[in-house]
């Protein structure tokens, strides 16, 4: 766990968490608004589909800025 200044402990968020955050943020960033709460039974396969390859995109890109 990390501690802050005060010295007591926050907990850690969990991957799922994370990824939740970025999926909702990627699709806000898509024009999705409430992609949250969307009943994604509704959207289009390729709507959905955008969501998942600009996160993929997101996180190469992410792992070769620091691998260098």
């Amino acid at each position: 766990m990390q501690t802050n200044s005060m010295n007591t402990k926050m907990p850690k968020a969990s991957a799922s968490e994370l990824l939740k955050n970025m999926k909702n943020e990627t699709a806000t960033e898509l024009g999705l608004s409430n992609y949250s709460t969307a009943d994604k039974g509704n959207l289009t396969s390729r709507q959905n589909g955008y969501v998942g390859g600009y996160m993929t995109k997101k996180m190469v890109k992410y792992a070769e800025e620091n691998m260098k």
